[in-house]
């Protein structure tokens, strides 16, 4: 119970990573605001079965005023605001010479401007109180990957900021980190088993060194171990989970 008395907001956390992500921190002991544009429901009632706290909150993450109004509601509701996991994203992908600016803009205002407006609207408030943890869900994509110029530019843009926020941060006890995920296995990554008879499946798992998917419950892990005060010092890291896959 690393984080007991704990609060943390994650975005995008009604399925997938970010419903592992939040499970994980409950189990722990963190109160934790599960943030989405869509259901919320079925992450906050697994996280109330085994004697967890949760509650939800609507957010898209690319509107300004929602992201002012989700970190005002976590004080408002639990007191405070420890813990910031900054998860939601999109991907549009298509070869570059084939992008749309409307599949640039879109990718870059919820996977960009999203992580900024949580970054900002928790430092304001984490500044104050002299403690924090600030983590940002980047991708190994950031180095660069075909048919993905919108969501490489993002996620590196993530990594920028990420460091920034801990340089300007680390003087007043918050701490900014970056996780980049490899390939986990959610019901979007599950997919590629139903493509070619499960060929494309096998493709990514033989760029994987260590031979298979990861678990959301992987990345929480790490999650938790940067929101706990055995990562007081530990801020600016750019940390790969994906199993060999990054490098």
């Amino acid at each position: 119970m690393r984080l007991e008395g704990k609060v943390a907001i994650v975005t995008g956390a009604g399925r997938g990573l970010g419903k592992g992500i939040a499970k994980k921190l409950a189990e722990e002991g963190a109160k934790v605001v599960i943030a989405d544009m869509g259901s919320t429901q079925e992450a906050v009632d697994e996280i109330k079965a085994v004697g967890g706290e949760a509650s939800a909150f609507s957010v898209n993450v690319s509107e300004e005023e929602e992201m002012i109004a989700l970190v005002r509601y976590a004080v408002d509701t639990y007191g405070t605001l420890d813990i910031m996991v900054n998860n939601a994203g999109i991907n549009r992908d298509g070869m570059l010479h084939k992008m749309t600016k409307e599949n640039w803009d879109l990718v870059i205002a919820v996977d960009l401007t999203g992580c900024f407006y949580g970054t900002r609207e928790a430092m304001k408030y984490m500044r104050e109180k002299n403690y924090g943890r600030i983590i940002n869900i980047s991708s190994g994509s950031w180095l660069g990957n075909l048919g993905q110029a919108n969501y490489a530019a993002a996620k590196a843009g993530v990594v920028g900021l990420t460091k920034t926020a801990a340089r300007e941060g680390a003087r007043k006890g918050v701490t900014c980190n970056a996780i980049c995920p490899g390939f986990i296995e959610t019901d979007m990554t599950l997919k590629l088993k139903e493509v070619k008879d499960g060929a494309a499946w096998d493709s990514m798992m033989s760029r994987i060194p260590m031979g298979y998917a990861g678990k959301p419950s992987d990345v929480g892990n790490m999650v938790a171990f940067l929101a706990s005060d055995e990562a007081a010092y530990i801020t600016a890291e750019v940390i790969n989970v994906g199993g060999g896959m990054i490098v």
